[in-house]
């Protein structure tokens, strides 16, 4: 472990390495997978794409196909990728833009609007690569005529608030824009497309990562409509009504449209990061077991469900196969139903309802944290848990009820100093959930 905590040392900073080991083992490396491009056409080479990884996977790809392609096919590369604030790298051929997520701005919508303007008018003897990672959803935004910013705006904060999952989510967007669902290789065609991705989905389905704008959406209207129904969303007639027309539709599987685009590349998931946490952790003598890549749930249900099996591991008359010193790895996208007007992201509520589960409980620590660096809208990527952490609220005068129905977990953490803040990472295959049973 050369200059890294043990465990036994500092649980705490264990779990944080532990974080770190997750990270790096998500990040894009077009080189190191040893994947081969086709030789160009003789016309453009454009590479777009968006998401929070955007800049890291153009950066990735551009050192690749520079080993992999000649000088001359090198030199006609050109593109554009949104990624979110604060992610952004510099790229030598492909320009970074940074916008707003999980919310829309002005920003992305002009970023949008550059992308189409590079990918009109081609022809067969062209090639768009796409390059998709999560958050592109809300990063590359071009509302469907008669649909404006504010109002998409105004329909993403009501998804993103009202305990949707991903699916739901990606689904009424694909339905309202000019680029998801398929779209943009319409408006590619009849250039050859590659996509690459990113997978921050639970299941790894490529047609739902960034709202699929490459690859036929298995989603309809009707779906659309029922999730808005569904969650009461507010939507104004014209999309209503919209969505009752096979205006709104998006292409599906067995368009001829897809018959000439090859099968996606995922470049790196969820699975891969926690398999190399758990290889971290076995390496420094640790039982660990993955529980598995794609929770969903809400956040705060799922914290006391775990919380309830940590204790039940934690004694020391448990018959379970799963023996201490034991990390418990997860992943996947919990949702948070927002109740009350506090601070914070789905790994911070599912961290403080397993605080309150554990009730400190001792030999039990935890980090949950998203991978992409930033937990939800807050600057933190999640934080950690000690059998100190409700006592240090107290003595701060938290309450941690309060703070649960008030979904104030960043207030909490913040005042005991568990907040976990790494900065973009420039990647992302969502949560990242370890507990150390010691």
């Amino acid at each position: 472990m050369s200059m890294n905590k043990t465990y036994k040392e500092d649980p705490i900073s264990f779990l944080n390495t532990l974080f770190k080991v997750a990270v790096a083992a998500a990040m894009p490396n077009f080189k190191e997978l040893g994947l081969k491009f086709p030789t160009p056409k003789s016309g453009k080479i454009v590479v777009i794409g968006a998401g929070k990884g955007a800049a890291a996977m153009a950066k990735s790809f551009e050192q690749a196909a520079k080993d992999f392609w000649s000088t001359a096919d090198y030199e006609r590369l050109q593109g554009l990728v949104v990624t979110r604030y604060g992610h952004g790298l510099a790229c030598e051929k492909v320009e970074v833009i940074e916008a707003s997520h999980p919310v829309p701005d002005k920003a992305g919508q002009i970023a949008a609007q550059r992308i189409l303007g590079l990918i009109s008018n081609l022809s067969a003897d062209d090639l768009v690569v796409f390059l998709a990672s999560g958050g592109g959803s809300a990063l590359l935004t071009a509302p469907i005529d008669g649909i404006t910013l504010d109002e998409k705006m105004m329909i993403n904060k009501e998804l993103l608030k009202c305990g949707a999952s991903i699916f739901e989510i990606n689904c009424v967007r694909k339905h309202l824009s000019k680029i998801k669902g398929g779209r943009l290789a319409q408006l590619c065609h009849p250039a050859q497309v590659l996509t690459y991705a990113i997978s921050d989905i639970p299941g790894d389905d490529p047609s739902i990562i960034a709202s699929g704008p490459t690859l036929p959406d298995s989603s309809t209207c009707e779906d659309a409509l029922r999730v808005i129904t569904k969650y009461d969303i507010q939507v104004p007639d014209f999309i209503r009504e919209g969505l009752k027309t096979p205006a709104f539709e998006t292409p599906k599987v067995g368009d001829p449209l897809f018959s000439s685009i090859p099968e996606p590349v995922v470049l790196t998931t969820a699975k891969h990061s926690l398999e190399a946490a758990k290889r971290f952790a076995e390496d420094s003598e640790l039982n660990a077991e993955i529980l598995s890549d794609s929770i969903e749930g809400e956040a705060q249900q799922v914290g006391a469900v775990f919380g309830a099996m940590s204790l039940w591991l934690a004694r020391k008359d448990s018959d379970s196969a799963l023996k201490k010193p034991l990390v418990l790895i997860s992943g996947g996208e919990t949702t948070v139903t927002v109740k009350g007007g506090g601070r914070g992201g789905r790994n911070t509520d599912f961290l403080l309802s397993f605080a309150h589960a554990v009730d400190g409980a001792e030999g039990i620590y935890a980090i949950a944290a998203d991978t992409d660096g930033i937990d939800g809208s807050e600057d933190n990527a999640g934080a950690t848990y000690s059998p100190k952490t409700i006592q240090k609220g107290h003595d701060f005068g938290m309450n941690l009820v309060d703070c649960l129905n008030k979904n104030d977990s960043y207030t909490f953490f913040g005042a005991t100093g568990d907040l976990l803040v790494t900065g973009p990472t420039r990647t992302n295959v969502n949560d990242f959930r370890a507990i150390l049973i010691i």
